[in-house]
């Protein structure tokens, strides 16, 4: 009768024990998903696409070196004067959105249409990723301030010509002599 009371109590222990195992491996399992590490936030740039008549333009912002690109070509090269000024028009408006810029490096390319159209859109995709890398509306609120077409783009375009006419509207003139 003393090796039963011996085997009672040898197999409490071991159930003591196998409980205790099971539950250590419950936590080294609830440890190893607490350990897993959250997806990190890499320096996305940000892109933005903004149309004029018949050109468009996309903005990337990227933190870097402080330079604009437009096609590739450093925007201090673009000819004439008046259409580099209308494109950076977005940047000179206030210290914070120099600040932005001077900042980060902003590459835009423009396709189709004519130059201004091209120097519009530019300059409508450049102050669209300029406010939305600002943290706060403040820039928006002062584009829109300034000049709504910076953020909302102008759909207007060109009709097309028709027959029976040198324009879209204007018909040939007549003559009965």
């Amino acid at each position: 009768m003393a090796n039963e009371g011996n085997v009672d109590n040898l197999n409490k222990e071991l159930a003591g024990v196998i409980q205790q195992a099971e539950a250590q491996q419950k936590q080294a399992v609830k440890k190893t998903v607490v350990r897993r590490r959250a997806p990190s936030k890499k320096n996305k740039p940000v892109l933005e696409k903004a149309r004029r008549k018949m050109a468009t333009a996309r903005a990337s912002l990227a933190p870097g070196i402080p330079r604009i690109t437009l096609n590739g070509f450093d925007i201090l090269t673009v000819k004439p004067a008046e259409l580099r000024d209308m494109i950076l028009e977005p940047v000179n408006i206030s210290s914070l959105t120099k600040e932005i810029a001077g900042k980060s490096s902003i590459s835009i390319n423009a396709y189709g249409g004519g130059s201004s159209g091209q120097a519009q859109a530019a300059r409508s995709a450049l102050a669209k990723v300029i406010a939305q890398a600002a943290s706060s509306d403040v820039i928006k609120k002062m584009y829109m301030d300034y000049d709504r077409t910076l953020l909302v783009d102008d759909v207007r375009q060109v009709e097309p010509k028709k027959y029976k006419g040198p324009k879209a509207r204007a018909r040939f003139q007549k003559s009965y002599r």
